[in-house]
């Protein structure tokens, strides 16, 4: 029997370990043991996430709430090193670049445990953001790097990474997004929010370099309200982007606008219905420059870089940072149907999960 300990913490993290979880179900010799963090303990944000995905309940949840990065990541270590003493596990996969990505990183390689990192190799060469810092560590430490577009296979390489660990084997969110579309299309989303398809815009932003200063989240807040006045605008808001539009004085900016709806936090089926009959998407997110770029929709990313350049260079993707004007610019492009054109990337085909669990079933057993 194979043991293998799959790593949630963020909701980014459900959405790549549900297709895995679903093709180990196809090698009766894999036991998979499901073990959550508790990094995003809403249950808005986690727990409909864990049903839209049909994700079984945890086998072990760690709770380990929010926190400073260290303060998380010291806490992540310290309970899921005593979870890799009772399990034994022969391999940890991690996915993704959160907190917990690098923390249980960290202790499977000390407890000399066989690592394997979904997503690996992406580079957004700034390391003030932390997911940078959680990439470089994990991918250092990792026996198994799955790798999603080409960049990661360069960067890698460049990093001294041996190749007989490297594995180009697609998307596993792209194969969420696939899988679940027939679902997400039964969402009642659009008949609730009383919105037609192609009728509205739809923003997402979380990013500490965004939204915990004041001077960018204005220069943003400034883009939406110029293109609100020709799209409405749809923005289910992430906690911590509420808590700073208050701490910064800015909610009766929000309220002045009045084509710019606030929502709670969706679940994974309403927001892809929302995201695949958008006319534009609005963010800072990494993975839903990915999501776009499959569907085909036009997506303005307000950051200065993105560790998916295949999102730019054959996708719909086009990187603003938070320049007010540039935003609106790019926003009236597509408004006036000038939307730059994309293509699907190499293997983004619903089928990465299924070659991660061959290749890790073929070089474990």
């Amino acid at each position: 029997m194979i043991k293998i300990l799959n790593v949630v913490g963020a909701r980014p993290n459900f959405m790549k370990i549900a297709p895995i979880q679903r093709a180990m179900g196809n090698y009766p010799e894999i036991k998979p043991i499901l073990v959550h963090t508790g990094q995003h303990y809403d249950e808005r944000m986690s727990k409909f996430f864990f049903n839209d995905l049909q994700l079984p309940q945890p086998d072990i949840y760690l709770g380990v709430g929010s926190g400073t990065h260290a303060e998380q990541t010291a806490k992540i270590m310290v309970h899921f090193e005593k979870v890799v003493q009772e399990e034994k596990p022969d391999l940890v996969i991690v996915v993704g670049d959160v907190n917990s990505t690098a923390a249980c990183s960290m202790v499977a390689a000390k407890m000399n445990t066989k690592i394997a990192h979904v997503e690996a190799g992406l580079r957004s060469f700034d390391r003030t953001m932390p997911e940078e810092i959680n990439r470089l560590v994990t991918d250092v430490l990792s026996d198994f790097l799955f790798v999603t577009e080409k960049s990661g296979l360069e960067n890698l390489k460049r990093e001294g990474i041996a190749d007989s660990k490297v594995h180009f084997v697609g998307h596993v969110m792209i194969d969420s997004l696939i899988y679940f579309k027939p679902m997400a299309e039964k969402s009642n989303i659009l008949d609730k929010l009383n919105l037609e398809p192609k009728s509205y815009g739809v923003i997402t932003l979380h990013r500490p370099s965004n939204v915990d200063n004041k001077e960018n989240f204005e220069k943003l807040l400034n883009a939406f309200e110029q293109i609100e006045k020709r799209l409405p605008l749809i923005f289910p808001i992430h906690p911590r982007s509420q808590k700073m539009i208050d701490q910064f004085g800015l909610r009766s900016k929000v309220e002045r606008m009045k084509n710019l709806q606030l929502l709670d936090p969706l679940g994974y089926l309403d927001f892809m219905k929302l995201l695949h009959n958008a006319k534009l998407v609005l963010t800072d997110s990494g993975g839903i420059q990915e999501e776009t770029t499959y569907l085909g929709i036009p997506c303005i990313t307000m950051r200065e870089n993105t560790e998916r350049p295949i999102t730019v260079e054959v996708g719909t993707n086009v990187l603003v940072g938070t320049d007010t004007q540039r935003i609106v610019e790019e926003a009236e492009k597509v408004l006036d149907g000038k939307a730059k054109n994309g293509q699907i990337p190499e293997l983004w085909d619903g089928h990465a999960a299924e070659r991660i669990v061959k290749i890790i079933y073929e070089v474990l057993s």
